[in-house]
């Protein structure tokens, strides 16, 4: 297994970045990386890495796509960039997948124009896991697409349903979609189209889901327009920091509380690691002709380490491959 890791993406690149791949090779003894960057500044972070220095292979990168630019532009003109040159390694064989914590809208410019869509797919879109008390769920589209058409939320559910089945290992993942209310008639001209197209596709539908039962384990995939999906997954982003933010303060605020807090800790350690998103590494570039994937861009070692395992079990899934012959069986 040969994944590609963009060196240079993300708020804490290159250290936490190379610090993240030294942790996943060590885990996974077949895994090899290719590592892309300039060469001047990624070289000399891997002094201490003898151990697993032969499993990695580095890529000169030395242009890079920042948030600041226009991605299509980017992508068209930085040919020298570890995202460009790791999609066309991707696209060529070379690798089996593609990791980075860079530019959003770069990874999905790259995916889209240099690595090419799975036939059939309109829209790629990006799908991360979200913590719902017995697991996790996965939100499909999170913002890649902010206006929609009715067939593209078909296919995001095609898409989530195989992602779920290929590396969650579901045998029958539950599809939902988010709307105002759970009655088929409910909702905006969008959602009115999507339900009965998404009754007749080839997933286990279950019809429509409020906003305050996706945490609900009533769906292990929710579908939702890109800017649906955003404004859900950064809504729950901010209530889990609040809520751990409000129990800390509670439990700090008097003797009573600091025994409680002292009682409970292992149960506070339990679900703070539930609602951190670094154990799920990132989100994935569904639709794409390959495994890739979105690490957040605030990504420590360990949380860039959890994206590369989540890349690696893409490829073991067969999750394109899913896909593909999803598209087929939808004509």
């Amino acid at each position: 297994m040969k994944i590609y890791v963009d060196a240079m993406g993300g708020d804490n690149a290159p250290q936490a970045i190379v610090e993240g791949i030294l942790e996943a090779l060590r885990n996974k003894a077949d895994l090899q990386v290719i590592l892309g960057g300039p060469l001047s500044q990624v070289e000399p972070l891997l002094a201490g890495a003898q151990d697993v220095r032969d499993r990695i292979t580095l890529d000169d990168a030395p242009e890079i796509i920042t948030n600041h630019e226009s991605p299509v532009m980017g992508v068209r003109k930085k040919t020298n960039s570890a995202t460009v040159k790791g999609m066309l390694a991707l696209r060529e064989g070379r690798c089996d997948g593609f990791v980075s914590a860079g530019s959003t809208g770069a990874v999905l410019a790259g995916g889209m124009f240099r690595l090419g869509r799975i036939p059939g797919i309109e829209r790629p879109a990006l799908a991360p896991l979200m913590p719902n008390g017995k697991g996790h769920f996965l939100l499909i589209d999170c913002g890649a697409n902010v206006d929609c058409k009715p067939e593209y939320l078909v296919q995001f559910g095609l898409m989530g349903e195989a992602y779920m089945r290929g590396v969650m290992g579901m045998e029958s993942p539950r599809v939902g979609l988010i709307n105002i209310g759970a009655e088929a008639e409910k909702g905006n001209a969008l959602v009115k189209a999507v339900y009965p197209l998404m009754e007749q596709a080839p997933y286990h539908f279950v019809g429509n889901v409020e906003a305050r039962d996706i945490t609900g384990d009533q769906a292990d995939v929710l579908v939702a327009d890109g800017f649906s999906g955003n404004l859900v997954l950064k809504f729950m982003e901010g209530v889990a920091g609040t809520l751990m933010g409000i129990i800390k303060q509670e439990m700090m605020a008097d003797l009573r509380g600091k025994l409680s807090g002292l009682i409970g800790k292992p149960a506070f350690r339990r679900v703070k690691k539930l609602m951190d998103y670094t154990e799920v590494g990132g989100a994935p570039l569904l639709g794409v002709q390959g495994a890739v994937v979105k690490a957040h861009g605030s990504s420590n070692a360990h949380a860039f380490a959890c994206a590369i395992g989540q890349c690696v079990k893409m490829v073991d899934g067969g999750v394109v491959r899913i896909i593909a012959e999803g598209v087929e069986k939808m004509g």
